[in-house]
């Protein structure tokens, strides 16, 4: 809550000033807000009900933002990654060894690059997402629309119901909640 929540806030607050003194300079919608968030929390994910929570208040402050800010000419949106290769978020979120399933769980049958991220935000910041507010960019390769996360690691409801330790993932906790 303090990173994604809290962080997202206090990045924005300072940052409204240089955003409202760039808007106020052309007639057009120029100052961007690009939040991250997730797509955890549309269907739920096991063992990430904080993560979901905070998610969840970064797409809203997101929502609040686009229509408090639209009127000076500032857009408020976000990007949800899915499995992005190389990151922090696949080290915490799948085992090494599991990886090949959790790609076959995205409909490209890949996971996504930090290119892919990086598409996204040049496409919100550009000329052409000028008119794109309030709204949630999800860049998962379909992932999310699978209804589940990760390939063979956690079989869902057994690894809740076994009281098996959590292992392999960074971060990882002995308790189950």
């Amino acid at each position: 809550m303090d990173i994604d929540v809290l962080g997202s806030f206090h990045t924005l607050k300072a940052a409204l000033p240089h955003l409202k003194a760039s808007a106020a300079r052309t007639s057009s919608a120029t100052g961007r807000v690009i939040f991250v968030s997730a797509t955890l929390h549309y269907t739920g994910t096991p063992l990430q009900s904080h993560v979901s929570a905070a998610k969840a208040a970064v797409d809203a402050l997101s929502a609040s933002a686009a229509i408090e800010l639209g009127p000076l000419g500032i857009t408020s949106n976000v990007i949800a990654p899915g499995p992005i290769e190389g990151t922090e978020g696949m080290a915490r979120l799948a085992r090494q060894s599991d990886h090949e399933g959790v790609a076959k769980n995205v409909p490209l049958g890949r996971f996504g690059s930090v290119r892919d991220i990086a598409d996204a935000t040049v496409y919100l910041f550009s000329g052409a997402g000028g008119f794109v507010n309030g709204e949630v960019l999800v860049v998962d390769g379909g992932a999310w629309r699978m209804g589940k996360f990760g390939g063979d690691s956690f079989k869902y409801p057994d690894f809740l119901l076994s009281n098996t330790e959590v292992t392999g993932v960074k971060g990882g906790r002995k308790s189950k909640l």
